[in-house]
């Protein structure tokens, strides 16, 4: 399900901390559409495989349980999550407030909380895996390639998932 060898930690550290891919952006029709051309991107190494028999109903419900969740607190969604690609392959995060997703750091910081929350799902208890693996894993879990964060102006960062 995973790999756990030291040279595997040190370059998914490496790649999180420093690493800038040259992302599939430049053939990414949801540019100019969804978000700006990303500034910044990185890839991510999951250490999870794609769960067997996962695809685009599933990625499209995880995104409809986390959006319906949103709209029954009594405040605002700060921002937008929804799942785009012929397969819905590709998560985006659109903020709906100024100020709020406009750096890397608020973005990263954005991916954190949603780690956060990951860990406390059934499925990461089942592996055993709440304290090592974050959002990104439970992305590639569930088919996501690409994840999108941006402030809906002029930021935009992406994470490409393998």
């Amino acid at each position: 399900m995973f790999r756990t060898s030291l040279s595997a930690v040190i370059l998914i550290a490496a790649t999180l901390l420093f690493g800038r891919a040259d992302s599939a952006t430049a053939e990414d029709r949801h540019v100019g559409y969804y978000y700006p051309t990303p500034a910044t991107s990185e890839v991510y190494e999951a250490r999870a495989d794609t769960l067997p028999g996962v695809g685009r109903t599933q990625r499209i419900g995880f995104v409809t349980g986390i959006t319906n969740e949103k709209l029954k607190s009594p405040y605002p969604p700060e921002a937008a999550i929804f799942a785009k690609g012929e397969e819905a392959e590709k998560l985006i995060i659109v903020a709906l407030q100024d100020e709020r997703i406009d750096t890397l750091y608020r973005a990263r910081a954005i991916f954190a909380n949603m780690t956060a929350v990951a860990r406390v799902l059934p499925v990461f208890q089942e592996f055993g895996v709440q304290d090592w693996f974050t959002f990104f894993d439970l992305a590639k879990m569930l088919g996501f390639e690409q994840v999108t964060i941006t402030n809906g102006r002029e930021f935009a960062h992406q994470v490409i998932i393998r």
